[in-house]
């Protein structure tokens, strides 16, 4: 059984400034997105984006994910306080990140982003998502670090369970964090750049994240411990506020990917080309 290192969430304090590595974490995600981004871009080549349009999208995007993840935070887990407490909702350094929330937020900007552009919502989606869950490889080992979002009770005889003294208990639990850095990151980019080196057509990769997301992050809900809150909703139904987010991205992300299948009218887009499908 391990004990929690204590991890100093503060990384940097210079007088009343300080930087904490969960905004670092954030930061590290960006700089992924557009590293990797404009690697993948030379590598493969694509028909719409550019490194400047890489650069232009980052901004946005950011500004998606932090907005979206705060306001789905607020209206998914605790809107009751929030409706009563409204300025609470700028209190961020309170915490309070939701990545469904946060999912919302790029999916508008990418919308915004693809009108703006004059481009196909999928020929923008289909990039951006190979990019994304190296960001949430970052957003996990963060909430590692500030040693919140601790998993459920396991046994002493699982070699990595952990005691959380912050939780209040001394029991060992499951180290969800890492789980959940692991599978919705380190796994989920796997998956998505091993199928995307082929010719895919337009829809199919993020058909494949957003389903792919759900599941994993839905398994991964029965290890990770439900917010105090929402406890009620465990015990009524079964499962947690986000298992009931992952259920419609899971169906949602089946239709989009077996619609981009089936229409061959939806070119696959790579190599800087629009192949169409063989005709059968």
């Amino acid at each position: 059984m391990l004990m929690y290192p204590h991890l100093n969430p503060v990384a940097v304090s210079l007088g009343p400034i300080k930087i904490h590595w969960y905004g670092i974490m954030y930061v590290l995600g960006f700089l992924f997105f557009i590293y990797a981004g404009k690697w993948r871009l030379k590598k493969y080549g694509n028909i719409f984006w550019t490194n400047k349009l890489i650069d232009d999208f980052i901004f946005y995007g950011a500004l998606g994910v932090v907005l979206g993840g705060r306001l789905g935070y607020c209206l998914f887990y605790q809107p009751a306080f929030y409706f009563a407490h409204p300025l609470s909702i700028l209190k961020v350094w309170d915490g309070g990140m939701a990545f469904h929330g946060g999912m919302l937020g790029v999916i508008l900007v990418m919308y915004l982003f693809a009108k703006f552009n004059r481009a196909g919502f999928f020929i923008v989606s289909d990039f951006t998502v190979l990019l994304v869950p190296m960001g949430l490889f970052f957003g996990r080992m963060g909430n590692f670090i500030n040693g919140e979002l601790w998993g459920r009770f396991t046994t002493t005889v699982l070699p990595w369970a952990m005691v959380f003294p912050q939780s209040g208990s001394m029991l060992p639990r499951h180290p969800s964090q890492l789980y959940e850095a692991l599978g919705e990151g380190l796994l989920l980019t796997l998956i998505l750049w091993v199928y995307a080196s082929k010719a895919r057509k337009s829809g199919q990769v993020s058909g494949l994240f957003v389903m792919g997301y759900g599941i994993i992050r839905f398994c991964l809900e029965y290890f990770r411990q439900p917010d105090v809150f929402l406890t009620d909703l465990v015990q009524n139904t079964g499962l947690s506020m986000g298992q009931w987010l992952c259920i419609p991205m899971i169906i949602v992300g089946a239709i989009i990917f077996i619609y981009a299948s089936k229409c061959s009218a939806i070119p696959s887009v790579i190599n800087n080309k629009i192949k169409k499908p063989k005709k059968k």
